[in-house]
């Protein structure tokens, strides 16, 4: 038996939900798919849930908070009056008030919601990532010589793909210059230019603080894709179905080796730890050919939907959904 916590489940919306909303129909929606399954998760466990919608309003959230105090805040938010660069900044305020919060903090959020500086610290430690140069939005656009072509072209602080596309895969420097481009103005980012890595593409979540647990590996598999496209996890590859079936994009359990698992294991933990993460977080991962295991980015607090990667990974080390939500919490009061 779980002790009861008064819960406060947040995340983030474009306007405050009005009193005479139901929360139900919120929840039905296809954009809250995973907050309705950690609100069911918790209703089961029995704890008492509230749940707030975080906008563009400091005042609204410590109202919430002054008139029904929780124990603990279960969250779901990445981003603040539209910035996906405040979420960092909500955890913060949570810390300010000494409510105990799921997931990881502000340094472990603002390390890896700037993709340079995940990938500085982890050279750092000498863990492999792609070599890259970023482009501020003010600087001048050119052909950087120590890179390698093909190239990726992203936003600098984007997470989920968002911003990615096949035309972000590049050969040659007209592509290389029109994407680049494309970010500062049609993004209004930062854009981070990366060697392209050819090999699998790898999915492991990590769950616990100090002493951390590794799930089984997910892979995105391309099965009806051209033999001369790249194989890259753009938006469409992520999130759009009709995309996926056309090209036979699959999500598996991936089949690797007790050698490569094993490296997997070691360099996820060092990562975790590394970028000051706590709670559950995922890492995009490309395995070589030649047995290389390449940190492409990282992700805390991943999308937990109980039909999504995690989740299915921490099904198959035998955690059911409603556990994981429990350890979840758990994790937040150590």
């Amino acid at each position: 038996m779980t002790k009861k916590l008064k819960i406060l489940l947040i995340y983030d919306a474009a306007k405050p939900l009005e009193d005479k909303e139901d929360y139900s129909k919120v929840l039905a929606t296809p954009e809250m798919k995973a907050e309705a399954h950690v609100y069911e998760a918790l209703i089961k466990l029995e704890h008492d849930v509230r749940l707030f919608a975080v906008t563009d309003s400091v005042e609204g959230l410590l109202q919430e908070i002054r008139n029904y105090p929780p124990d603990l805040v279960f969250n779901q938010a990445e981003q603040f009056c539209g910035d996906s660069a405040q979420e960092k900044n909500i955890m913060g305020f949570f810390e300010m008030l000494q409510i105990p919060y799921t997931g990881s903090g502000p340094v472990g959020l603002m390390l890896c919601k700037n993709k340079a500086l995940t990938k500085k610290i982890l050279t750092h430690h000498r863990i492999k990532t792609p070599d890259f140069v970023v482009f501020h939005k003010e600087s001048r656009i050119y052909a950087p010589k120590k890179l390698k072509y093909p190239l990726i072209v992203k936003p600098l602080r984007e997470e989920a793909s968002y911003g990615i596309s096949m035309n972000s895969w590049v050969d040659n420097e007209k592509s290389l210059m029109e994407r680049i481009q494309f970010v500062h103005g049609s993004m209004n980012q930062d854009a981070i230019v990366e060697e392209f890595v050819e090999g699998r593409e790898l999915y492991v979540g990590v769950l616990g603080n100090y002493r951390s647990q590794v799930l089984p590996a997910r892979e995105m598999v391309f099965e009806k894709m051209p033999e001369d496209e790249p194989k890259i996890a753009t938006f469409k590859a992520k999130w759009d179905e009709k995309y996926r079936e056309k090209w036979g994009i699959k999500n598996k359990f991936a089949n690797l080796s007790e050698q490569i698992s094993k490296k997997i294991e070691r360099l996820s933990k060092n990562v975790f730890q590394h970028l000051y993460l706590k709670g559950y977080a995922r890492l995009d991962l490309r395995l070589s050919a030649e047995g290389e295991v390449v940190v492409i980015e990282v992700n805390p607090n991943p999308f937990i939907a109980k039909d999504e990667d995690f989740a299915k990974a921490a099904l198959k080390a035998e955690i059911e959904y409603d556990q994981l939500i429990q350890k979840i919490l758990n994790y937040a009061f150590h």
